[in-house]
């Protein structure tokens, strides 16, 4: 399809978005009256559970087409319950995913250790048989060899096994050959050659093996909401995009981050229909927050790693921290106050939710004023701010501090984890925070930003309506996307418009085919080429757009010397890889606009004043219902403005204006 021409939607007539977070499951229906919204506390044994709950509150019937971004595949990773899982791969390779690369995480800690591999030595089998870099067989897959093999795998016990082997993204006979002798097993099989057409084998590997690991996990998960959903469901990818439930039990591993890609979506949308188009997104949730630099567009990743593990595949670059409103505050055996990561989530959750017992960030904006307990998800979820003080002062106490102090510490302390975050993405990238907007959501986002903003120097905060559902509302709003490579290794200068053709053709036929699975037709789907380019020699790769008649050569030294400084006009270019990502365009809901009004705020949206605590002082305090502010309204700090999904809060010295597609614009002073 021509560049110029965008693809017809792709999408059910009726849908809902579903995040669900370690604290809260949100819902997002997209219907013929708008929006409509439900918080529901997550059910960490079952997830799936909430999601069902929230669309019955909403008064939906399972007949709802869904849009589900899944912690499943991530869980099962950090906390290490995924499946038993096997390895089959090269005689003498056994071993490959233990020793993987020579990189220490931590350089200068003596007592670091790698992290345990997800597949021990005993569930890890090697074949002979042998492809050389050239694609061509060295030495032959025995048959036997296969079958033994697999009766060993049989007799492991694996409940899952992953396939990867030397050069099978050149040739895959010898893994497609293994996979017929697993077939028998009746278990499933991940080869790496379907996972990640790449070269560098301890990626590659790695890769596989996350798929394997979670995918029994994963099926269980989505087959059960799937059976529980006939309208039809949909699952988010960590690049941004969504897949069809199918495609998600069979690739898990592109489901890794699916929950904050999907607010990273909302949030660009949300500041770019505002007029901002560079932006650092921070989704403060209830046990992490997570901050993406988006300069004009999302910035994608290639490879990650996971609980120390490598994760090669398209992912949207998101730095995650363990802050959030769950965190826990604790004093560390040296006496300092310390907070999270670990988080009291859903189950107890925080004090004032009324079973949690230990103190966390929800407990110490409270005790300062900055929650107004009887506004928590609209009134439905009344806080308990009675037991947070005995709490507050029992810890106050373990630390040396007056409540009040200790309080203010906490906050003190996890505003400072998520500066760090917000640095890592853009001071260590050579980028100036001060040049970017703040879009802040999350159920905690809109507390917290006017004080992140003013801290790392940045001009304006942005919180979007709905700001604790906006993750849920960004699945409905993003593409359906599905991204392939190939490894080529060629001279950027052999390549004609002709050769690009030849090699991308067959990655664009299998595109066709898989989109077309996805439910999208062929004129619904555009193609978006590129290439991943160095000069020769280099051990690393800088992703470039390969549109028609592109000068390859001039696009990748502009893109080298804007990310290192400098080009190199005498030095040979390899194409090492080529990367293919089909779409097709949904026609999210948009943002609608808000009734205008005057700059004074109408009577009707003050509900109270309350007393709240600004850098140690109590100070009279409005509280303000956005659901009533009208666009164009602008006012100062000290104010709360509540809502049902968040609360933000405006300190002195702050001031805010409602813009017309009600987003709350907070203008920081220095």
């Amino acid at each position: 399809m021509p560049e110029d021409q965008t693809p017809p939607p792709c999408r059910p007539p009726q849908v809902a978005g579903a995040d669900t977070g370690g604290t809260f499951t949100d819902v997002v229906f997209l219907g013929p009256q708008g929006l409509a919204l439900r918080k529901v506390l997550s059910t960490p044994r079952d997830p799936g559970r909430a999601v069902l709950e929230a669309l019955k509150a909403l008064g939906l019937d399972r007949d709802t087409a869904v849009v589900h971004g899944s912690t499943v595949a991530t869980n099962a990773i950090l906390e290490r319950k995924g499946a038993r899982t096997a390895l089959v791969t090269n005689q003498g390779f056994e071993d490959l995913i233990e020793i993987g690369r020579q990189n220490r995480l931590r350089l200068y800690d003596l007592a670091y250790s790698r992290p345990e591999p997800l597949i021990p030595a005993g569930l890890r089998f090697g074949v002979r048989g042998r492809i050389t870099s050239q694609g061509t067989e060295h030495e032959p897959l025995d048959p036997n060899q296969a079958e033994e093999a697999a009766r060993a795998v049989a007799e492991s016990g694996a409940e899952s096994v992953a396939v990867c082997l030397l050069f099978s993204f050149l040739n895959p006979s010898h893994e497609l050959a293994l996979g017929r002798a697993l077939a028998g097993l009746d278990l499933p099989v991940s080869l790496s050659h379907e996972i990640l057409a790449e070269f560098r084998e301890y990626e590659r590997t790695s890769t596989t093996v996350v798929n394997a690991y979670v995918g029994p996990k994963m099926t269980g998960y989505l087959k059960g909401l799937k059976a529980a959903l006939p309208g039809g469901l949909r699952v988010m990818q960590s690049n941004g995009g969504v897949i069809s439930a199918d495609t998600a039990m069979a690739e898990p591993v592109r489901t890794i981050l699916s929950g904050p890609a999907g607010g990273a979506v909302a949030a660009l949308e949300a500041a770019r229909a505002a007029g901002f188009e560079r932006i650092i997104s921070l989704d403060m949730g209830g046990t992490s927050t997570d901050v993406c630099l988006a300069d004009k567009g999302l910035p994608l990743a290639l490879e990650a790693s996971i609980a120390g593990l490598a994760v090669k595949t398209p992912m949207i670059d998101i730095q995650t921290v363990g802050a959030g409103g769950g965190s826990l505050a604790w004093i560390d055996a040296g006496g300092a106050l310390r907070v999270g990561p670990e988080s009291a989530g859903a189950d107890p959750g925080p004090i004032c939710y009324g079973k949690g017992e230990r103190v966390t960030v929800t407990d110490a904006d409270l005790f300062l004023g900055r929650l107004d307990p009887e506004r928590f998800l609209g009134g439905a979820m009344p806080l308990h701010g009675e037991r947070v003080e005995p709490a507050m002062r029992a810890l106050a106490e373990q630390a040396g501090l007056s409540a009040l102090d200790l309080a203010q510490g906490v906050l003190a302390v996890v505003n400072s984890n998520m500066e760090r975050a917000i640095r890592v993405v853009s001071v260590e990238r050579g980028l100036d925070p001060a040049e970017f907007s703040l879009v802040a959501f999350g159920g905690a986002g809109g507390m917290h930003c006017a004080d992140l903003a003013r801290s790392m120097s940045m001009p304006r905060a942005l919180v979007p309506r709905n700001p604790g559902l906006l993750s849920a509302l960004g699945m409905i709003l993003a593409d359906v996307v599905k991204d392939f490579s190939r490894t080529v290794m060629l001279r950027a200068e052999d390549l004609g418009p002709e050769d690009l053709d030849r090699l991308f053709r067959p990655l664009e036929e299998r595109a066709a085919r898989d989109m077309a699975g996805q439910g999208a037709r062929a004129g619904q789907v555009f193609l978006e080429r590129s290439l991943d380019m160095r000069y020769q020699g280099q051990s690393f790769e800088l992703t470039t757009p390969a549109p028609p008649g592109a000068d390859l050569r001039e696009a990748f030294e502009a893109l080298h010397e804007r990310a290192y400084g400098h080009r190199n006009p005498d030095a040979a270019v390899e194409a090492v890889n080529l990367r293919l990502r089909a779409r097709a365009a949904t026609k999210g809901p948009g943002f609608a606009k808000i009734e205008p009004g005057g700059r004074q705020v109408p009577k009707a949206a003050l509900l109270r004043t309350r007393k709240a605590v600004f850098q140690g002082r109590a100070l009279e305090t409005r509280v303000l219902d956005r659901d009533r502010l009208l666009a164009g309204n602008c006012f100062q700090g000290p104010a709360l403005v509540v809502e049902y999904s968040s609360t933000v809060v405006v300190p002195p010295g702050a001031s805010v204006l409602v813009d017309g597609f009600g987003n709350l614009i907070l203008k920081i002073d220095g």
